[in-house]
């Protein structure tokens, strides 16, 4: 098959009308539409919750913390010239 007659059967099948659908499979395409509309909405609202959440814990931690501050010296340096 040449360029041409794949282009002309290309365009013989863009040309046909579509097959009819089935009413059924309409209302069946809105529910499970609909369903996965309120997953993605469910799972985008826990994520947003758990980065709020952990984002709150962290300013916490950190407030009491203080991990900004250098530690307490553990041991006294030694005294020399006495």
């Amino acid at each position: 098959m040449n360029r041409t007659q794949r282009e002309a059967a290309a365009r013989q099948i863009m040309e046909r009308t579509p097959p009819p659908v089935p009413p059924e499979l309409y209302t069946e395409v809105v529910r499970r539409g609909g369903h996965l509309l309120r997953r993605r909405r469910i799972t985008l609202r826990l994520t947003y919750l758990l980065l709020f959440a952990a984002t709150v814990a962290f300013v916490v931690w950190a407030l009491m913390a203080h991990p900004w501050v250098e530690p307490p010296s553990e041991t006294t340096p030694p005294l020399t010239g006495w």
